[in-house]
């Protein structure tokens, strides 16, 4: 069965490049940085040769829809919660081939870790080291995932979930890439910032149709 999802996954998006915000359930506000997923996908077209669909989809969690897209992105500042459906659903297109980033916007650290266990109870978060692949092209960070917002201060972090050696989940924390997304006259930050914020997530999505 899971060889006959893997399949159907592969043929349903082989020849698109499309990416999905996620709509989930339990209140946070997943819809938050309207224009940071539009901006990244066009930064993405011009700057590293992606030729992806220019309005990202949205899907919710337990839709069979969301195996239409090799890049599922979730964001938001609050609760986040997946039912018993939506739990197998997402396990099942992530051990598939399916990829999702989530973007802690401040306040649903200790809502999506409780969500994630649920996903994966028998594996851990793992911080991802500095010299990982994904901070090493097509842009430079040497120094790992960089800090974008400044939030409660803390050292920024990005996270993995693996399944047999892959990355399936990268939760970034403590760095908010997608304030950084957005237009700049939404949060006034500087262009170089917004720069960075850009190439982070162009590493982001050329490790997804790349590798």
């Amino acid at each position: 069965m899971k060889k006959l999802i893997f399949l159907l996954f592969v043929i349903t998006f082989s020849n698109a490049q499309e990416i999905a915000l996620l709509k989930y359930n339990g209140g946070g506000d997943w819809y938050a940085n309207p224009t940071s997923l539009p901006n990244l996908i066009n930064f993405c077209n011009a700057t590293i040769g992606t030729k992806i669909s220019t309005k990202p989809a949205t899907v919710s969690p337990g839709s069979s829809d969301i195996f239409s897209y090799p890049f599922v992105h979730m964001t938001g500042h609050g609760n986040v919660v997946f039912n018993d459906q939506e739990v197998k659903q997402l396990r099942n297109y992530l051990t598939s081939g399916g990829f999702l980033h989530v973007d802690d916007n401040f306040g649903m650290d200790q809502y999506i870790r409780r969500e994630i266990k649920k996903l994966f109870p028998e594996t851990d978060l793992v911080e991802l080291p500095a010299n990982h692949v994904l901070f090493q092209k097509p842009f430079s960070f040497p120094n790992g995932i960089p800090k974008i917002h400044e939030h409660d201060n803390q050292k920024p972090q990005a996270f993995g979930i693996f399944v047999k050696n892959r990355l399936v989940l990268l939760y970034t924390y403590e760095t908010d890439l997608g304030d950084g997304w957005e237009d700049r006259e939404v949060h006034n930050n500087p262009e170089e910032v917004r720069q960075i914020a850009l190439k982070m997530g162009a590493n982001i999505i050329d490790y997804i149709f790349n590798n």
